[in-house]
């Protein structure tokens, strides 16, 4: 939840940052140097540059080889872990109203009496029930980028993206304050300007210069299976057009995404290498041919496309590169200087919709890192968990991509004694294919010997699972998730004892703690914010006793934050019991600034506390 007004109440758009900006907005030419160079502004590209956008004091320049901003097709499956993460920017509501949400899916497979046809053979709930507060969401990546250009431009830094430039070559001077020189060239031109950058990220798609410029390649599967895809307005009898649905026949497969604004479908089409060889040798396929193969798999139902809004063809393959930075190997003693993200580093299938959530997530992951170093707020070795976290959550996916896409595309026999197969299979995955299946394992930001026993519920490693609470101050029903803000912080949640004796004696130590990794000119919880959940029912206590962390002074006239308490909300399930809380002692769940949990310790536990952060953070001093 948003809080403006702190340092006095001024006109206007409550969610511009600053009214006066700390760049100049308008044309500008390319800067000499940059703290962090981004090349590539799709959805990798910008959630990093959102990301950075956010720290004031530094500097983010992105490029782009397109000659403006994406208008239409590509991606368009919204994940409910993504949705989550755009909470965090403030984005998720904006998601919501304008996306289709997928409720249910629907499955289809050929008619046992009648083998030519087919029949649905089960509807299921998309997203099992209390997996996430968020929902799975279909909107177009063209509105995506845009809602996250008008987060950038209401952030502390205003980074605007210069279009028509390509990277060319990287040089690295180890010893320079910006030690990466980028060579770009200019497509309208093909002029070439220079640039020096701290750090270079390159979210510049499968045929990524910077992979190319690091020494990096992608290798896994030739491609061999071709899919066409389409957004289309359609007049059908296919009566699940406006459900998802996984069509497979004796003539291939469909799946059917219903698109946003409740008339756009988007079709999947998988493509036969042997019936459709000389369309795809000869690259003539066409919107009418694939319409014509989807007429083939959707017997006896008929489908004709009135308009095509974007469609394209795409080849199946499942590809990785080892690093995703440019340090030589895992043992080196060097610190990564270059980095690349999203299709630039993993490529797979677009069906499991996995694609463009999984790239975000990548810039997700290392845009906080980035900031905190570059901050002096966190020690450099920091940068080095970007790859061993997120090459291992790729290879995952290549693995089960390459599963999920066989599965989906394998024809239907009739006579299969097991026609609910995939549907089983689709269930089992669920988790998964919302976002929700990546575990850290222990390193300088998860801890490897947690007290789990706490808090079940909020598994070391994994995303911290929000739940229904109200704010003490205000009595506001709302999601303790949503206090996080995309601002760089870590954050304590301290989840009372039953007398919360234990979690007034933690907080008057965690003064001294916060104290000692924030800078003297920073917000109190800039660095670390602390949060409390009581047992109590709100009514039972009052903001003005609490300790002293939980009402930090704040702004240029040192006024108080209120909404740093909570109790459990007495019109849902209480959040002690819904993530598994020991009553009689409470919890400390450490949570890092891209959400995901990396400590579970006892309210006792202050000095191990202490110790892990002290492994991360720098002093203030």
């Amino acid at each position: 939840m948003a809080q403006f007004h702190v340092d006095g109440y001024r006109p206007g758009d409550p969610f511009v940052t600053d009214p006066r900006p700390a760049v100049a907005i308008g044309p500008r030419p390319l800067p000499e140097t940059t703290d962090v160079l981004v090349v590539g502004a799709g959805p990798a590209g910008l959630v990093l540059a959102a990301q950075l956008a956010n720290f004031g004091d530094l500097d983010t320049v992105v490029v782009d080889r397109r000659d403006g901003p994406l208008e239409v097709g590509q991606a368009d499956g919204v994940a409910c872990r993504t949705v989550e993460m755009f909470e965090a920017f403030g984005l998720a509501g904006r998601l919501i109203d304008e996306g289709y949400r997928v409720n249910e899916v629907s499955f289809w497979r050929p008619d046992p009496e009648r083998a030519d046809e087919i029949t649905r053979t089960g509807r299921i709930p998309d997203v099992e029930d209390g997996l996430s507060e968020m929902p799975h969401l279909i909107v177009n990546q063209a509105r995506l980028l845009a809602h996250l250009r008008d987060h950038m431009a209401r952030a502390p830094r205003r980074p605007e993206p210069f279009h028509g430039l390509e990277l060319r070559d990287l040089d690295l001077d180890g010893s320079a304050d910006h030690p990466v020189t980028a060579t770009l060239t200019h497509t309208a031109t093909g002029a070439t300007s220079t640039i020096r950058a701290r750090y270079v990220v390159g979210c510049d798609g499968a045929r990524s210069s910077t992979r190319a410029a690091i020494g990096r390649r992608l290798v896994g599967d030739a491609a061999n299976q071709s899919w066409g895809v389409m957004d289309v307005l359609v007049d059908t009898d296919f009566p699940d057009i406006r459900l998802k649905s996984a069509i497979t026949s004796a003539e291939g497969s469909i799946l059917v995404v219903p698109r946003e604004g409740g008339y756009l479908v988007r079709l999947y089409i998988e493509l036969d290498n042997d019936r459709d060889a000389e369309v795809l040798r000869s690259r003539s396929v066409s919107p009418e041919h694939l319409a014509e193969v989807a007429n083939r798999i959707l017997h006896p139902y008929r489908l004709e496309v009135r308009h095509v809004g974007w469609w394209s063809v795409y080849e199946v393959g499942q590809r990785l590169c080892d690093r995703f930075d440019d340090v030589p190997h895992e043992d080196s003693d060097r610190l990564p200087r270059v980095f690349i993200a999203g299709d630039a580093c993993h490529t797979h299938s677009a069906k499991a919709g996995q694609g463009m959530n999984v790239s975000m997530a990548d810039a997700w992951n290392l845009g906080w890192k980035l900031g905190a170093v570059l901050r002096g707020r966190s020690r450099p070795e920091l940068l080095r968990t970007y790859t061993a976290e997120r090459q291992r959550v790729a290879q995952e996916l290549i693995d089960f991509d390459r599963e999920f896409a066989a599965m989906f595309g394998a024809h239907a026999d009739p006579a299969d004694a097991d026609p609910e197969k995939f549907q089983r299979y689709f269930c089992e995955q669920g988790r998964y294919t919302a976002g929700f299946g990546v575990r850290h394992g222990p390193s300088m930001i998860t801890a490897a010997d947690p007290a789990q026993h706490l808090a079940t519920g909020f598994e070391v490693g994994t995303r911290f699972h929000s739940a229904p609470v109200v704010r003490l101050a205000d009595a506001r029903p709302m999601h303790l998730g949503h206090v996080a803000r995309a601002d760089g912080a870590w954050r304590l949640y301290l989840f009372a004892d039953r007398d919360g004796s234990a979690l007034r004696a933690v907080c008057d130590r965690l003064t001294t703690t916060v104290r000692r990794f924030t800078p003297t000119d920073a917000e109190p919880d800039a660095v670390v914010d602390v949060r409390a959940v009581f047992q109590q029912h709100h009514h039972d206590l009052a903001v003005p006793d609490l300790p002293e962390v939980l009402r930090p002074r704040r702004g240029r006239f040192a006024v108080v934050d209120h909404e740093k308490a909570f109790c459990p909300d007495p019109a849902t399930d209480d959040v002690f019991d819904l993530r598994g809380v020991d009553r009689d002692r409470g919890a400390l769940v450490v949570v890092r600034p891209d959400q995901y949990v990396a400590h579970v310790l006892g309210l006792d536990g202050h000095d191990a506390l202490e110790a892990f952060l002290g492994g991360v953070m720098l002093d203030a001093a």
